[in-house]
């Protein structure tokens, strides 16, 4: 029967493109304009094995008026009560918008199996939108490129992963075998305790060292669960590795050891935790699998129970990355304590495939900040947003933080150290990256320049500081300026000839006439 597969999402995210890719053929218009697709469309498609029946609908727009936008939004929650599983579509260029969070929620009520689809993921330029879709709380979301056919692999496998009948798909996690690599140094019974826990001499034995040179598959079955368990050459320092076969022998069992699901580590216990035992401890973390320690020969040990007791202390001192990692203690010549040994290795591969859901992880979030908040940097706090897994084996989450660049390792650490605590995952390798949210306003800075600086306090603004300012450039220009040559002097006016009536006088016999008066003014004396 085919899976009912209705494609949802705001505007422009690219749902009509992967629609005509399920489908196969061009049958939905598409263009850069948003708005396109108005109606339901449906469709027979394929995915890989999988029978769709496709379901294409218009942009999500958060409207409940009578408008075109409101009739075209119930025909979308129509589409999704009629499905079986939605495909929500983001655009991972532009990254999480409002109404995408606005559609999240609605799905959430309509408890539906929701597979979240990253859109326009081809290249770099869409990491950040991915990373930002963990934030809706509707899973991973899977990358993809509808125009260029990128990710239908990851696509094929979300889908199946949500599809109705669990059943089967939990049968085929069973039937598959669990791959366990036995590792450690030369001579500390590696392929004694293969032989012990097949019942068969299998692999050959003995007192000398590297007898084991190839990485030897054994098939087994325990408790109904097929197993793979892998037998490795002897581990030596690197400097000791001298002979060309003994370095191939090394690479091989590196290769195990990635390929690896759980790996034993079996040291010697008259002489445990070595610098070599370290050594590959430490590098069964960094490869990022689970992690179970075994000291064979225990029954060389006098007074076990307070030697175990140390031996618990030496791992969680030596290596604090994996504390919690189960220790067995063992003997493959005579077969005690074997039984402890594989319960702790499907315990730790349990742990080791650990899905915590989003909302129980920010709970815990919240009440890791309560207790112990992130310290200041610079004057200034570090606020965690919100966390999410991003994948499991191991496990692996992200933390979206404010000023992440400047999150202390030891913070780190502690968030670390309290996610072990708290969903019980003693010694499982866990990864935890810290990154960013999108500035929303970087776009616009890098557009628009840098902003205006701002006055210091106490610095004169207005009138006054532009006179000043305009006083102080003018001061700087004429110091600037070349110097000046000498002031001209005015010159004085010369002192000649005399003009006009002074000249007439300065002539000589010349008088100066008195000023006559009229004669009717004058007065006749009594």
């Amino acid at each position: 029967m085919a899976l009912k597969l209705a494609i949802v999402g705001r505007p422009n995210v690219g749902k009509s493109t992967l629609f005509n890719r399920l489908a196969g053929k061009k049958l939905a218009i598409v263009d850069d304009q948003p708005g396109v697709t108005r109606d339901r469309r449906f469709a027979s498609g394929r995915l890989g094995d999988l029978d769709l029946e496709l379901i294409d609908t218009a942009g999500f727009e958060d409207v409940s008026d009578e408008s075109l936008e409101s009739r075209m939004r119930q025909q979308t929650i129509r589409a999704i009560e009629e499905a079986d599983v939605a495909l929500f579509v983001v655009d991972a260029r532009e990254g999480v918008v409002p109404l995408d969070e606005v559609f999240a929620e609605i799905l959430r009520k309509h408890d539906k199996p929701v597979v979240l689809a990253a859109n326009k993921a081809e290249g770099k330029q869409g990491d950040t939108g991915v990373i930002e879709a963990f934030g809706l709380g509707l899973g991973e979301p899977v990358p993809i490129s509808a125009e260029h056919g990128e990710g239908m692999a990851d696509l094929y496998a979300a889908i199946a992963a949500v599809m109705p009948d669990e059943d089967a798909d939990e049968e085929d996690e069973r039937d598959k075998p669990v791959r366990i690599a036995i590792v450690g140094r030369p001579n500390a019974g590696k392929s004694t305790l293969v032989n012990r826990l097949i019942g068969e001499d299998r692999l050959l034995t003995g007192p000398e060292a590297g007898i084991t040179r190839d990485a030897i598959p054994v098939d087994w079955e325990w408790d109904g669960r097929p197993v793979r368990l892998v037998d490795t050459a002897g581990l030596r320092r690197k400097a000791k590795v001298q002979e060309k076969l003994e370095k191939l022998s090394t690479q091989d069992t590196i290769r195990a050891i990635t390929f690896a699901e759980v790996v034993i580590l079996v040291m010697d216990a008259t002489h445990p935790f070595e610098i070599q035992d370290l050594q590959i401890a430490d590098l069964v973390e960094r490869e990022g699998r689970a992690l179970v320690f075994v000291l064979a020969k225990w029954d060389l040990v006098e007074d076990p129970q307070a030697r175990l007791q140390e031996m618990h202390e030496e791992v969680g001192r030596q290596l604090p990355q994996v504390r919690g990692a189960p220790l067995v203690a063992l003997s493959a010549e005579t077969g005690r304590g074997l039984d402890r040994l594989m319960p702790a290795v499907f315990k730790t591969y349990g742990d080791w495939s650990t899905k915590v859901k989003t909302r129980d992880l920010n709970d815990w979030l919240q009440m890791a900040i309560q207790r112990h908040p992130p310290p200041s940097v610079n004057g200034r706090r570090i606020k965690p947003k919100y966390m999410a897994q991003t994948k499991a084996r191991p496990p692996t989450f992200v933390l979206f933080s404010s000023r992440a660049d400047q999150l202390p390792e030891t913070y780190r650490r502690y968030l670390i150290n309290s996610l072990r605590e708290s969903f019980d995952l003693p010694g499982v390798p866990l990864r935890v990256s810290i990154r960013s949210n999108k500035n929303p306003y970087a776009e616009g800075e890098e557009k628009s320049g840098p902003a205006p600086s701002r006055p210091e306090p106490g610095a004169r603004t207005g009138l006054a500081a532009k006179t000043r300012a305009a006083a102080a450039a003018k001061a700087r220009e004429g110091a600037d300026a070349k110097p000046k040559g000498p002031a001209k002097v005015k010159a004085k006016p010369k002192t000649g000839a005399p003009r006009g009536r002074a000249q007439k006088l300065a002539r000589p016999g010349v008088k100066p006439k008195r000023a006559s008066r009229p004669t009717s003014n004058r007065r006749t004396p009594r």
